[in-house]
């Protein structure tokens, strides 16, 4: 068993994927907009939403990282919850801080803790939530 996480957009889900992957080094391995959904499952594709993600899923090293839009009208807000990055090299970290953070809010600056080399919190740009951990 493992997790993987899946997120939710508001028609910013491809452009927040495509960003995701050059940050990160990851791999998008299936896109799917909701107008491509075989026409045989007699699914009902709402006005407006035919060029928006229905799936999403990026390898990154062991993980994968999984999301879609939302139909109009029908966005979340993403809360109660941090993506995690964990990572060896502190020079790697600040770098992908830097990147994802920019245009987001950061709660907590990349930072020496009593138990990391460095940490931070932010919401990116799209309103995903991260948390990066340097030990």
């Amino acid at each position: 068993m493992y997790l993987n996480p899946y997120l939710s957009f508001d028609g910013n889900c491809g452009e927040a994927f495509a960003f995701y992957a050059d940050v990160l080094g990851g791999k998008i391995l299936m896109q799917m907009s909701y107008d491509q959904a075989p026409p045989d499952v007699g699914m009902e594709v709402p006005a407006g939403a035919e060029k928006r993600v229905m799936h999403i899923r990026m390898q990154l090293a062991d993980s994968v990282l999984m999301g879609s839009d939302s139909p109009p009208g029908r966005g979340v807000t993403a809360s109660g919850f941090h993506i995690s990055l964990n990572m060896d090299d502190l020079a790697k970290a600040e770098t992908v801080f830097a990147r994802l953070s920019e245009g987001g809010q950061v709660m907590m600056a990349l930072q020496k803790t009593f138990w990391a080399r460095g940490f931070a919190m932010f919401t990116d740009r799209f309103g995903t939530p991260w948390m990066i951990n340097c030990e």
